[in-house]
Formats: C-alpha cells, structure tokens, sequence
C-alpha cells in the first residue's frame, strides 16, 4: 500500500512512518520540518505547506492509496489566526486532495481533548457526544473544528474510506507532546482541591493503534485509549516531578512564571475535570491491545525527560 504522511517530520508520525515501511508498505509524507534521514531509510519526504498548490502535485504525482492526516498543531503551539489556519484549511485541503485524486482511505488523527473539561459532563465520553466547554478553552476551537469537518467525508465522499481516531495524551521518549511539556520542570502546578483522571498511551501503542486502523480499513469515529485512566497527582509522583496545589486564581496568576508551564487560563479546566474516553468500538472494531502499561509509560517518560537541577 502507498501511504501519505502530512506532518511525517513529527515525532509519533516518523515512527508510524518506519513501522509501515518495515511492514513493506510504500510511505511518503508532507512537511514543511525536515527530515533529513528519511530518504537513507527508504522514505521520501516532500517539504511544503499542505496547504499550497505544491501538496496537491505530490497527490498528483505519487498516487497514494492511503493518507494519515497527523499535520495539525496542538492547542498552544502556535498563535492566534494562524492555528486555526493550520488545522481547518489543512485539513480540508487535504480531504479535497483524497477525493479528486482516487485516496481510498484516510485516517484523520484526532485528540481526546475534543470533548472539552467541564463539571457537568459525563464521567465517560462515547464517539457520538458533541464537544463541550469550548466558551472556556477557544484555543481548541480550531482543533474541534478540523475533527468535525474530517467527519462530513463520512457523507460527503462515500467512495473515500474515513476514519476519525481521537487519541488520548502520550508519554514516551524523547518526551515531547502536551502533557510532556506540562510535565517538563521540577514543580507542577495542581489545582487545589482538584485531582482530574488522565488517559496516557506510549507513543509505540500509538503508532499500533494507526497501523490497525489502516489495516482494518477503518470507517467511523473511534475513541483510542491505553491503560485505565489514573490521577493527575500520580502522573506529577511517578514522573518525579513535585505537585504544587494551588487555588486557582492564584495560579492563573502564576502561569508561564516561576518556572510554571505557560498555559491558556481556560486550559486550568483541564486539571480540574476529567476526560476520559469509552473505547470500546475501537477494541471490537481492530482487537488493539496495548504492549505499556502505566507503570512503564511513565518510566519511559522520567528516564528519557529527567527531573530539571536548579
């Protein structure tokens, strides 16, 4: 199978990109990062925005069979305009590259953060929930969108195999990624009175999990998880890292000072209310079993990101 990759220079995206290509699959990607090994180990990398014109002449072009959308940004890496630019208009140009150029599959890669944290939702959130809380958090307003408009291709393109994969926060080496950079320094902000369940997934289940929703020809919305669920507080613990509870209007003070993690305010629902996911339709739909289990996603991650001296 010839396989695409916009966003392949990412960190989960080069290892998917390895994995299939020892599976025999043909891979290439898109990215406007480099990736300067790749064409040693078989891969091709085309460098451009898939936005541009140039996206669709590698569409043209290579011809691929298969496309896994992983070209979008997390919430707080990019600013303003340009984020939300990134996720909905990459995605939908992507998504009219698939359908007028004979893609027979795509995956779009999708977060569990979609559901929103707000106190009234349900402990477990199901794929056909809408988002919620987003008056909280605009900065995932783009990211929520690019997951809704990925899944019109449901109706919109029948011809065109559609799945949506909303994955929960990775931990792993090199230690990179949202809950990753949270986790960074020596101290971690809490908010007092608050412990919110988080979902973890090693980055080596991740890239499983996508090679079996390939494989199995995925057609829908699937929630993808790992182990159960566990505090925010032993996450802090076990990554050796030191819990600081705080009030929170004391800590939207604190943000982005005194060594804290710079975070959007609405973000502070986040360490307040859980997100945690019902993956059951993905576990009938591919049999995925995860190989890390807590204990080991979190040694991964303190042995590759150790605790900051000074």
């Amino acid at each position: 199978m010839r396989v695409l990759i916009p966003g392949i220079s990412g960190g989960i995206a080069r290892k998917l990109a390895l994995r299939l290509h020892e599976a025999g699959h043909q891979v290439a990607g898109i990215d406007i990062r480099p990736w300067e090994e790749a064409r040693e180990l078989g891969i091709e990398v085309f460098r451009g925005d898939v936005r541009k014109r140039a996206a669709e002449d590698v569409f043209r072009r290579w011809h691929p069979e298969a496309v896994v959308h992983m070209a979008t940004v997390t919430a707080f890496t990019v600013q303003g305009a340009e984020r939300g630019r990134i996720n909905l208009d990459g995605t939908k140009a992507l998504f009219d590259h698939c359908a007028a150029h004979g893609v027979k599959q795509i995956l779009f890669v999708g977060r569990h953060t979609f559901y929103g944290a707000a106190p009234d939702s349900p402990l477990y959130h199901s794929e056909d929930e809408p988002p919620r809380a987003l008056e909280s958090i605009p900065e995932l307003a783009d990211l929520v969108a690019a997951d809704l408009y990925a899944a019109t291709a449901l109706w919109r393109f029948p011809k065109l195999t559609t799945a949506i994969l909303r994955l929960p926060y990775t931990l792993g080496a090199p230690g990179t990624g949202t809950l990753a950079s949270f986790l960074k320094g020596q101290r971690v902000p809490l908010v007092l009175g608050y412990d919110p369940l988080f979902h973890v997934l090693q980055e080596e289940d991740v890239v499983a999990a996508l090679v079996l929703a390939l494989e199995k020809g995925l057609q829908g919305i699937y929630n993808v998880a790992g182990p159960p669920p566990i505090p925010l507080s032993v996450i802090v613990r076990e990554t050796g890292r030191t819990g600081i509870p705080l009030p929170a209007p004391v800590l939207r003070l604190l943000l982005g000072r005194g060594g804290f993690p710079r975070l959007s305010v609405g973000a502070l629902d986040h360490l307040r209310y859980p997100i945690v996911v019902d993956n059951r339709r993905f576990l009938e739909a591919t049999g995925f079993e995860y190989q890390y289990s807590v204990a080991d996603i979190l040694r991964i991650y303190r042995e590759s990101a150790p605790v900051p001296r000074g």
